[in-house]
């Protein structure tokens, strides 16, 4: 996935033909990285030692690069775990929401970083945030993507299970219209049900997940959703 999150064009009788393509999280692209200093370059590189002497010398912790990156997004990003605990020591906030409104938990999420996610997690981050120009949550982006064991991991962090995103979908929902019916995605139906997923929650046009599992001749989703 390499970080971006993308809606893919499916066919949903009643619904509609086609989903818009929408690049969700954009990553630090080389010449940026080439740029970044101070407190940004030392995230990236993963240099907690560096990050305690420049905010004692009065960094901004909080500081945002042209996206609306924190340092710390920065260090989700590039998987430094150490960076991140050392930036929120030194005061960053571990929720905070880069210009696309994604959180060090969600950039994990969809990287399928599951110890980068526990991290998260564990600084301040919180499963329950609602983020995403989607209005949705960590939970919903990894369901979409079959991410199972991140699924697992924020469901035992308090996720809420049946949020609904500002497209009218549940994590459920996600996992069965936008997977691909596969062991992964339905691994995933499972660990949601299990959980205590509402399966009668519709979308706008009322079809169920059963519904949209039967229509795609999901077999295994189906006996889970039954």
């Amino acid at each position: 996935m390499l970080g971006r999150r993308t809606l893919l064009p499916i066919c949903l009788p009643l619904l509609f033909c086609a989903l818009p393509v929408a690049m969700a999280q954009t990553p630090p692209a080389a010449e940026e990285i080439a740029a970044y200093r101070g407190l940004f370059a030392a995230a990236h590189r993963g240099d907690a030692a560096e990050i305690g002497r420049l905010v004692t010398g009065g960094a901004d912790a909080n500081g945002r690069d042209g996206r609306g990156r924190t340092p710390l997004h920065v260090a989700a990003f590039a998987r430094r775990h150490e960076a991140m605990r050392a930036l929120v020591k030194a005061g960053a906030d571990p929720r905070a929401l880069e210009n696309q409104r994604y959180d060090a938990v969600t950039i994990a999420a969809v990287a399928d970083d599951l110890e980068t996610m526990r991290v998260a997690l564990a600084i301040g981050g919180d499963a329950r945030a609602i983020t995403s120009p989607y209005q949705g949550t960590a939970l919903i982006a990894a369901a979409h993507l079959g991410h199972v064991d991140i699924v697992r991991e924020l469901i035992r962090a308090g996720a809420p299970l049946d949020h609904v995103n500002n497209l009218g979908w549940t994590a459920l929902i996600e996992a069965v219209i936008l997977g691909d019916g596969g062991p992964r995605h339905t691994e995933t139906v499972a660990a949601l049900v299990s959980a205590g997923a509402r399966r009668d929650i519709a979308d706008r046009e009322g079809a169920t997940p059963l519904d949209h599992a039967r229509r795609r001749g999901y077999a295994a989703m189906v006996v889970l959703l039954q």
